[in-house]
């Protein structure tokens, strides 16, 4: 028999959803794929300055970001976009992008991806945050982590295509 996921209402209170630590990262879950059917998954996302993504792209799902503070730089197919607060940005399925946080402060954004089962993927490589921050010595050694992405990220149709953006882009 086939089981079929049921989409529910999700009322998230600032600070309640589930948290992970990647990507030297916060990453708080506001909707996962198994609340939304499948149709959709949000996150609220820190990230320090100077992370940046290597360039890739998604054979499952599209991307959307809506930049709430600081800055960063995406480069999406051939084109450079500089994001201030209050930038939203679309990234189409299968599309290289890279992206890089710019400036002296974290970014904080809502990430968006449809469908949504591409924010598993960072529970996964990542660790359960213990607080809700950035994590520090207490996050994942990034060696072991990028090891885990490239085991990891394939079965969600992760495909690293080139290096990070570099400083500057």
């Amino acid at each position: 028999m086939e089981m079929t996921m049921q989409a529910q209402v999700v009322v998230r209170p600032r600070g309640t959803g589930p948290a992970t630590w990647a990507m030297g990262s916060l990453f708080e879950r506001l909707a996962s794929a198994d609340e939304t059917a499948g149709q959709l998954g949000v996150s609220l996302v820190t990230q320090p300055p100077g992370i940046a993504s290597p360039l890739h792209r998604h054979t499952q799902e599209a991307e959307a970001f809506y930049l709430l503070e600081g800055t960063m730089t995406y480069l999406a197919g051939d084109d450079i976009y500089h994001l201030e607060p209050e930038t939203f940005i679309h990234l189409p399925q299968g599309i290289p992008h890279a992206f890089r946080i710019t400036g002296d402060q974290p970014a904080r954004f809502v990430a968006l991806t449809v469908p949504g089962g591409l924010m598993s993927l960072y529970d996964e490589v990542g660790v359960p945050a213990q607080e809700r921050r950035l994590p520090g010595d207490d996050g994942t050694p990034l060696a072991e982590e990028i090891a885990r992405w490239n085991e990891v990220g394939p079965r969600y149709g992760l495909q690293v295509v080139g290096p990070p953006l570099p400083e500057g882009a």
